[in-house]
């Protein structure tokens, strides 16, 4: 089973979301930017790592906001998936399709991968801010 770091980036009352590359397996579909835990690396240090390499920011890791285990038909996945801050750095989309700032009511307007999903849903329903 492949571990799976994702962020909740909030700024001025919205929530960062990643479209995958068209193209790409999930192609067009909207995501919490992360990606997979390499070897000795945790999902704190990965996470800050994607967002460097995916976004080309500095973070601060915070708190886990949802985890979940999830079959896709290509791989088993567990999504671990935590409160960011984001500290310094211009927002770059490199492995991105798009990148879109949106309130937690328009995130039931985007075609989510499967595995967030669920995440969105919790996002929705809370009455408090996902901030650390």
């Amino acid at each position: 089973m492949q571990q799976v770091a994702a962020a909740i980036i909030e700024k001025d009352g919205s929530i960062l979301i990643a479209q995958r590359k068209i193209g790409s397996n999930l192609g067009g579909r909207w995501e919490f930017a992360g990606g997979k835990l390499e070897s000795n690396e945790t999902p704190e240090q990965c996470l800050q790592r994607e967002l460097r390499e995916e976004l080309g920011i500095e973070t601060e890791i915070g708190a886990l906001f949802y985890s979940s285990r999830f079959e896709y038909k290509h791989m088993s996945i567990e999504l671990l998936v935590y409160r960011v801050v984001h500290i310094s750095g211009e927002f770059v989309v490199r492995d991105h399709e798009s990148i879109k700032w949106v309130s937690k009511d328009e995130l039931i307007n985007y075609d989510f991968v499967d595995a967030d999903r669920p995440v969105v849903d919790k996002l929705t329903r809370s009455q408090v801010s996902p901030t650390i």
